[in-house]
């Protein structure tokens, strides 16, 4: 029988095609001592993020092809039982460290959510429409707003995240966390944070990426009602 070992803290972090930013968003994450448990997922990438992550003495779980990012989390919470769960995207770079400011709220605070707040991004990426999408849902399922529905950056406790009962496999994975979140009237607090993310630029490759996004939030927000 395969039990699970039980943590205080967990980071779990869905990866593809990772390999120049992982190590540094990894090593950012280890000045935190609250941490005492990193999980890296490595998503079907086609690069050397599982070569590299594995000489990183963390836990690295293979998944052989894209399955997708919700997927790749609900693989590693197979894996483990923690008090707190982290979620975060493994290209932040060291800037992974200012996650211990969305620690804060949620251990000391009794918040039973945070999520990063990023800086104003670019609307001329390609993102505007996206982040429109997601916050239009979440105003016609819960009636409230929160800015930012779409951060993968994020604290949970083991009872909020017992009462999530729908992670989509795709993108749509925050918005629908978030809906979920709001309906049961969980406390959650967004918590401005100094973390970079890869810059996603004009061009064919990273507007496919966009609309990628869109489609999966879009399927998702469109599953949440047909579930109702």
């Amino acid at each position: 029988m395969d039990f699970k070992k039980e943590y205080n803290l967990t980071v779990i972090i869905p990866v593809y095609n990772e390999e120049d930013r992982i190590i540094s968003t990894i090593k950012g994450l280890k000045k935190i001592d609250l941490i005492d448990k990193i999980i890296v997922v490595d998503d079907g990438s086609t690069d050397n993020t599982f070569k590299l992550v594995n000489n990183c003495n963390v836990e690295c779980i293979r998944i052989s092809d894209n399955k997708g990012k919700g997927y790749a989390i609900k693989e590693g919470l197979k894996k483990i039982d923690s008090k707190y769960y982290i979620f975060l995207d493994g290209d932040l770079g060291f800037t992974s460290q200012e996650v211990k400011y969305l620690i804060k709220p949620v251990i000391n605070d009794k918040y039973d959510i945070s999520i990063g707040k990023f800086n104003s991004i670019n609307k001329k990426n390609g993102f505007g429409f996206v982040k429109k999408l997601a916050k239009i849902g979440m105003k016609f399922y819960t009636g409230s707003s929160i800015n930012s529905v779409l951060s993968g950056q994020r604290v949970y406790t083991r009872e909020a995240l017992n009462l999530i009962r729908y992670i989509p496999d795709r993108y749509g994975i925050e918005v629908a966390m978030t809906i979920q979140a709001v309906e049961k009237k969980l406390k959650i607090k967004e918590v401005n944070v100094n973390m970079n993310h890869r810059i996603t630029k004009m061009n064919i490759k990273d507007l496919f990426h966009r609309g990628k996004q869109f489609k999966d939030i879009f399927f998702t927000l469109f599953l949440m009602y047909k579930r109702r």
